[in-house]
């Protein structure tokens, strides 16, 4: 497997049947986690979501199993679940084990048990407890609107409101990296670093606790740059044929690193890792000056 590539990692991850009374949600992330550690940051899932009934549930099933021994010749399927109706749940196991061939995972119910024998309390059992509207959730939303407002450079008079900031050449991470940390409550802007134009004035008034330079070896740049060139052949003019040309990425490379020396920033490597993990490398940092709610979801 470890020779294996992105694609072939990713066509060997099977499809995530994801089975919720809510939308979801929490399985999605367990599912795309879980999938991480295989080098797959984007798996395929197929969402079943608002569920009423165990009838549901086991049509839904039984189809995708069907259609998985039909057109794809294996009937083995994937389930990721989240049920907070006992009775469903129940007769979803049942159903589980008369069928060897669904390899299902109750995503919630060992947590929620286990926190309710430590507390001596009982759960609440509502579907979507988690997506209670309350001021997390409107704190998530305005980092969000926040991040996207302040994409690739945007707006930069706003540089020192943002909870952090990233700099980076293209094809660095900047985007990615910024809309995860604005999910987890984070207002982050992103700056493009390039040879040809200076960076903002701002980026010199801000906190350089605050700052993070993403940082990714030539080779690798270079190669998803002429990725990108080859995708994007004939739609955009903006790409410059020296874009992926070696000598240009080491200058663009050299002179962005001269830059976040200059600005103290912590560099950041972000090459071989899923977003999730470079992600969690720089809120390691950044909670050392600004510890967790300060910034973050409570």
């Amino acid at each position: 497997m470890h020779n294996c590539t992105p694609d072939e990692r990713a066509a060997r991850v099977p499809t995530i049947h994801v089975v919720s009374d809510s939308i979801g949600e929490t399985a999605q992330v367990v599912a795309r986690a879980a999938a991480a550690q295989f080098g797959v940051t984007n798996p395929r899932l197929e969402v079943f979501s608002k569920v009423k009934s165990y009838q549901e549930v086991h049509d839904y099933l039984t189809e995708h199993v069907r259609y998985h021994r039909q057109e794809l010749g294996d009937d083995r399927i994937l389930v990721f679940y989240t049920l907070v109706d006992a009775e469903i749940r129940r007769e979803l196991a049942a159903f589980v084990g008369r069928h060897p061939n669904i390899l299902a995972v109750d995503v919630m119910t060992s947590a929620v048990d286990a926190i309710a024998e430590m507390s001596g309390m009982e759960p609440v059992g509502a579907p979507g407890a988690l997506r209670v509207v309350d001021h997390n959730y409107f704190r998530r939303i305005a980092a969000i609107e926040f991040t996207i407002a302040h994409d690739d450079g945007q707006n930069p008079e706003d540089l020192t409101k943002a909870d952090i900031v990233l700099l980076g050449v293209s094809r660095s991470s900047k985007t990615p990296l910024s809309i995860y940390l604005s999910q987890q409550g984070y207002k982050v802007a992103n700056v493009p670093l390039d040879p040809s134009t200076e960076p903002p004035s701002q980026i010199f008034d801000v906190d350089r606790t605050r700052l993070f330079g993403l940082m990714i070896s030539p080779d690798v740049l270079i190669g998803i740059r002429q990725k990108r060139i080859k995708k994007a052949a004939g739609k955009m003019q903006l790409i410059t044929k020296d874009y992926a040309d070696p000598e240009y990425v080491y200058r663009d490379l050299d002179a962005s690193r001269a830059l976040m020396r200059r600005l103290g920033c912590i560099v950041i490597h972000t090459e071989g890792r899923a977003v999730e993990e470079t992600a969690q490398e720089i809120l390691r940092y950044y909670e050392r000056s600004h510890p967790p709610g300060e910034g973050a979801l409570e």
